[in-house]
């Protein structure tokens, strides 16, 4: 164990012992500080910052809970999600192209769209985990080996930097040794349950820090550390579902994020970085709230306007599952069991008809693309 992580037992409780190590970019930081900082973070600004924060997840929470069925969100707005988390790290696609190759409109999608796909299921891996067991190294584990579609396995090789791989002009050098980089993992995970007294968002971000900070594996820790932010948040009950859009808020403000990351290395600055990410988590659930309520417009008005035409029998069922899959085949009208396929068939052309659907021919089959929801889901 790395000498600054000396741990010792008393009355149940784990507290850190340790002297504020010499902090080089170019050398591996062994000597990573635990968690709590030593110094006060819930500083006046910080505080109000969280009051702003926990107002808009209030109204987060009861938009999700006015949406008749949780998976018209559940199923689209994690994928914006993913695409945002994943040009954080420069693999780029486009919101079009995610949601096209997610309900398999595209032959081939392209290999950043795969990766973002891919997050889209490390993070549904990651709820599902959360059901059988608190959140974990272990939990870190399935996500990132999900995002790599292979085991991802805590580092033990040298050489892992953050910078320039041209230049190889170092910015950080994270932790180097598998036994030191499991020890300051140990001691995250002993964080998240110690006894605290601090917000659940601010403890969010400590956490969010740390994690980056120490880097475990030998890819996709941001994307990872990412996701284990929406997995804190619904574990803490701030959130129910896995709506928040918070990468996007990051990518918008991407070299500010890493810029306070570095200031916390290099200088100790908690205040900015805190800020930072509770300001984001403010403007995440301001922008899912209002992504839900307008599609919750849209689902009303669809359902009215196939209602006073009169021909498809089940207007409610039809809104809700042409936002569920706002790419929609024949095949899943059949799969409601309302109807069999030529009826299905029928129906959906009525849809056109009507100029709530646009057709589009897939090889030998027919998709039909909900133009309304799909404007709502894919906007920057």
């Amino acid at each position: 164990m790395s000498k600054i992580l000396k741990k010792i037992d008393i009355s149940a409780q784990h507290v850190y012992s340790f002297t504020m190590p010499t902090y080089s970019p170019d050398t591996p930081y062994n000597e990573l500080p635990p968690l709590p900082p030593a110094e006060v973070v819930e500083t006046v600004p910080v505080l109000k910052a969280i009051i702003d924060a926990k107002e808009k997840l209030a109204e987060l929470r009861t938009a999700c809970q006015l949406i008749p069925n949780p998976e018209i969100i559940t199923s689209t707005i994690p994928l914006r999600e993913a695409r945002a988390s994943s040009e954080i790290e420069n693999i780029v696609t486009t919101n079009d192209e995610l949601f096209r190759a997610a309900w398999h409109v595209d032959a081939e999608p392209t290999p950043a769209t795969k990766e973002a796909l891919r997050y889209n299921a490390a993070l549904h891996a990651g709820l599902s985990s959360l059901s059988q067991r608190p959140l974990s190294e272990k939990t870190a584990k399935i996500v990132c080996s999900t995002l790599l579609d292979t085991q991802a396995e805590v580092r033990s090789l040298p050489g892992t930097f953050i910078g320039n791989p041209v230049t190889k002009e170092r910015l950080y050098t994270p932790p180097e040794g598998r036994e030191i980089i499991e020890d300051h993992l140990a001691a995250w995970e002993d964080y998240i349950y110690c006894s605290h007294d601090v917000d659940s968002l601010v403890k969010m971000a400590l956490l969010h820090y740390q994690f980056e900070a120490i880097h475990p594996f030998y890819d996709g820790n941001g994307r990872t550390g990412r996701i284990l932010n929406v997995l804190y948040l619904i574990q803490e009950d701030l959130l129910e579902l896995p709506v928040l859009y918070l990468s996007g808020y990051i990518v918008g403000n991407k070299a500010d994020y890493y810029r306070h990351l570095n200031a916390v290395t290099a200088k100790g600055a908690w205040e900015n970085w805190l800020l930072f990410m509770i300001r984001g988590v403010h403007a995440a659930a301001a922008d899912a709230s209002s992504m839900i309520t307008q599609l919750r417009a849209i689902q009303e008005n669809t359902a009215q306007r196939i209602r006073s035409a009169g021909v498809i029998n089940h207007p409610l069922e039809m809104a809700e599952l042409i936002l569920i899959k706002p790419y929609v085949r024949i095949t899943d009208v059949v799969e409601t069991g309302f109807v069999k396929r030529q009826t299905a068939s029928a129906w959906l052309a009525h849809l056109v008809d009507l100029g709530i659907l646009e057709e589009i021919q897939q090889g030998r089959s027919k998709v039909f693309l909900h133009r309304a929801a799909l404007d709502v889901l894919t906007r920057d």
